[in-house]
């Protein structure tokens, strides 16, 4: 099953966030008005916040849009910021929370649509002789995934496609890291079990997902 996951993650380059210290050396000067101090933290996440978000919506446009609302989000909410605490994670909570609240509308309008496209700007992998393979292998990776309950989802996706830490994604969803761990091993049991479900992979027969639950001190 991780072997599914990482072949998906493969066909974009990992991206290394800069580090924090410099961030709030950063969001300090961006609050007291210098507005090229902002700029360049909109260019050291602006790739990746639009990756994650497009990993969600599967279409571009939509995460440009998503991700160009986030940072004005998180321009007017700078006071808030603790610069004892890492920039990063703040920043993709709040484009994360926006990009969730957008899926929940559009699946209530009753227009959930699946998307083939990719990154206008990305070229095929070279490790792949036939881009269609990945393109099929992509789709085929989020209708399943679109079988696991948000929750669990959202955790799978920012771990095994995105590599987030777990630390990294209890500061995003703002839960204990302990909880994180578990619904990651609940995400990765789902995904295995629907991947095989839908592939005609023999399953063990105890390997059903349980109703959704979780441990009483997840927070």
């Amino acid at each position: 099953m991780l072997t599914i996951l990482e072949q998906d993650a493969l066909t974009t380059d990992a991206l290394h966030e800069p580090s924090g210290s410099s961030d709030a050396r950063l969001v300090d000067a961006a609050r007291r008005g210098d507005q090229a101090a902002y700029g360049e933290l909109v260019q050291r996440y602006e790739q990746r916040l639009c990756r994650v978000i497009y990993r969600f919506t599967r279409d571009l446009e939509t995460s440009e849009d998503l991700a160009q609302e986030t940072f004005l989000k998180v321009y007017d909410r700078l006071d808030q910021f603790d610069t004892a605490r890492r920039f990063g994670p703040w920043l993709f909570r709040i484009g994360v929370n926006l990009t969730l609240d957008y899926l929940r509308r559009k699946k209530r309008r009753g227009r959930w649509s699946l998307f083939t496209d990719r990154y206008k700007d990305k070229a095929p992998d070279p490790a792949v002789s036939d881009p269609r393979t990945a393109l099929d292998l992509q789709q085929e990776v989020h209708v399943v995934l679109q079988m696991i309950p948000e929750k669990y989802r959202t955790v799978l996706m920012l771990r095994d496609l995105e590599n987030f830490s777990t630390a990294e994604i209890a500061a995003i969803l703002q839960r204990k890291e302990a909880t994180i761990r578990w619904r990651l091993a609940e995400a990765r049991h789902r995904f295995q079990f629907y991947w095989g479900k839908r592939h005609g992979t023999i399953m063990p027969s105890n390997s059903t997902p349980d109703v959704e639950r979780e441990p009483d001190n997840a927070l």
